[in-house]
């Protein structure tokens, strides 16, 4: 059965976070490099402490520019690829209700969050789904979560402005595109174990329209409108 709560906003505790900062500065100077050019994007990435989203005894790699695991299978993205596709959503959705699936470390929620954005998220790993809540609570995040299958959405909160995923689909989840307000688009990961194609639906008055973008690895999305739990994502 899914659950839902929501982090409430309270006063941000970033105990420690001086220690980090100046990592966290070269790490938006790479992304800058890399050609992410969208301020809000970049501003959200210098003020979320990336570093709370890791174990203790891991956060020194916080900021490398790679994937880490996270636990259960599961990996946080590499700082880029959160970049990259937050700056498709900024560039299409700047504002509004925003639904992501796939809670994970909770990080891409909290850069949505530094951006206004109001923001609900599925994990179906209950694990990551407490973890990641009691991290929003200590930063004071007002995020909706939701325990369950992300590949269906969240209906009762539909419609959305945005929706992003982040785990690779087979193929674009049906519910997730009839969950979009009309102008609203879906950022999702489309391909097999092999990697993914960035892929964008945007929802107009006529229908959807569909663009195709780089190259990405991510963790399969399960669910009954994507991989199975015995699929390999193959």
């Amino acid at each position: 059965m899914a659950s839902k709560k929501d982090s409430s906003r309270n006063s941000p505790v970033q105990e420690g976070d001086h220690v980090f900062q100046s990592r966290r500065r070269d790490m938006v100077s790479q992304l800058m490099r890399y050609g992410i050019s969208d301020k809000r994007v970049l501003d959200a990435f210098l003020q979320v402490p990336r570093h709370l989203f890791f174990d203790i005894a891991d956060r020194t790699y916080a900021y490398d520019d790679g994937a880490f695991p996270i636990g259960f299978g599961q990996t946080i993205s590499q700082p880029y690829t959160v970049a990259y596709m937050t700056a498709i959503l900024s560039k299409r959705c700047p504002a509004g209700k925003v639904l992501e699936i796939g809670t994970g470390s909770g990080y891409q929620a909290a850069i949505l969050d530094a951006m206004g954005y109001r923001v609900y998220t599925v994990e179906r790993i209950e694990g990551l789904y407490e973890r990641s809540g009691r991290v929003f609570d200590r930063l004071g995040l007002h995020v909706q979560q939701m325990l369950g299958d992300g590949s269906g959405g969240w209906l009762s909160e539909a419609p959305f402005d945005g929706i992003i995923v982040t785990a690779g689909a087979p193929d674009v989840p049906h519910s997730l595109v009839s969950q979009l307000k009309v102008g609203g688009c879906l950022v999702i990961p489309v391909g097999g174990s092999d990697g993914q194609w960035m892929t964008v639906v945007t929802k107009t008055a006529a229908g959807f329209r569909r663009e195709v973008y780089e190259r990405f690895a991510f963790v399969p999305l399960i669910g009954r409108e994507g991989w199975n739990e015995v699929d390999d994502g193959g």
